[in-house]
């Protein structure tokens, strides 16, 4: 009876023989999930050689894979990227636009702190067409132009205010909070304080105000 099933490689040494392709993934896998582990302990700027040893592979796999490191943080940001994206259309579902678009900013500040020094390597990536990481980072200004627009439309914000503008400031502030080892907590009180300017008094809801509800906290390593 005939087999139509590709043939396996053939053995050398009693061992059968990968695929590159399926080596390359697994190489890939294994240089995202130690830039993980490290960026979480040494921040994201941790010698990418170390990543590198941490995953098992050599530095020349490392680059080959991920030739600058925007192109590595893009790569490990990804999906905390797409999970803001989801937290963002959630946001218009539950709330008014501008409590939507407030609670938008603090998530954001926040998540973009997960590891220290990457609102830092986000802001320098910022507007450069060239960077993976910045490219990486558009969907959010999109929402986050989503949010704004609504919010104005509502008469919930002010008007004359670009997404980029909103964004950057959320950069800034989220580089505030790396830097000082917000608790979540703390966090939400610096960015609804830093970004007051942005919003108009609310209608048809409480507008946000910097002093937080009481919420979990949450230890962030930081260094001086």
């Amino acid at each position: 009876m005939s087999n139509s099933a590709r043939p396996e490689k053939p053995a050398i040494n009693g061992q059968r023989v990968r695929r590159p392709r399926a080596d390359a993934a697994e190489n890939r896998e294994a240089i995202l999930a130690a830039a993980r582990d490290l960026f979480e302990t040494e921040g994201v700027l941790a010698p990418l050689d170390a990543v590198a040893v941490k995953a098992g592979v050599g530095n020349a796999t490392l680059y080959r894979h991920f030739p600058k490191r925007d192109d590595l943080l893009a790569a490990v940001i990804q999906s905390s990227s797409d999970d803001a994206l989801i937290v963002g259309q959630k946001l218009s579902e539950a709330h008014g636009p501008g409590q939507a678009l407030a609670e938008w900013v603090v998530d954001l500040a926040w998540r973009l702190r997960i590891w220290h020094d990457l609102p830092h390597c986000i802001a320098s990536a910022h507007g450069d067409p060239s960077s993976s990481l910045d490219g990486s980072c558009r969907p959010l200004i999109n929402e986050t132009g989503r949010l704004l627009a609504a919010a104005q439309a509502a008469k919930q914000a002010a008007p004359g205010i670009g997404a980029e503008e909103v964004y950057e400031l959320v950069l800034a502030l989220s580089w505030a909070v790396d830097r000082y080892g917000d608790t979540e907590e703390r966090a939400r009180h610096r960015v609804l304080m830093g970004t007051a300017g942005v919003f108009l008094p609310f209608a048809d809801e409480k507008p946000p105000s910097p002093e937080p509800p009481g919420r979990r906290q949450a230890s962030v390593r930081r260094a001086g």
